[in-house]
């Protein structure tokens, strides 16, 4: 979830967390409560089927996995800041990303218009 500013992506992870009823919650997590897979045993650690402290590394949200069954968190921040968690998780030797977000469409437009054109370029030193 990219935005122009770091405040109105998080406004935007709000507005998907107030879409997230209490009662739905506690229903998603009982239900991935008795799978067998580790990754969604390691996914509910990171918030404990809680909606506080979601934000579990910079700019990295761990609310998607509070009611979305497997393991799976979102980049939240300024094109600039995702485009730079993104060189970092790079550097670390990762070499695939999903880059997903809600709504699908436009979600996909933001990060093809604003934050792969951060990464095309040669990452400023500061």
């Amino acid at each position: 979830m990219a935005r122009d500013t770091s405040e109105e992506a998080w406004a935007h992870a709000r507005r998907l967390l107030d879409g997230m009823s209490p009662a739905r919650i506690a229903a998603a997590q009982a239900r991935f409560a008795r799978m067998d897979s580790v990754g969604q045993r390691r996914m509910a650690d990171l918030h404990g089927g809680s909606a506080d402290a979601l934000e579990i590394s910079p700019n990295l949200w761990a609310g998607v996995g509070l009611v979305r069954e497997g393991a799976g968190t979102a980049l939240v921040g300024s094109y600039a800041e995702v485009a730079e968690r993104i060189r970092e998780y790079s550097e670390l030797g990762l070499s695939e990303f999903i880059l997903s977000g809600w709504p699908h469409l436009e979600e996909a437009w933001r990060v093809g218009d604003f934050v792969l054109p951060l990464l095309a370029a040669p990452a400023l030193v500061t």
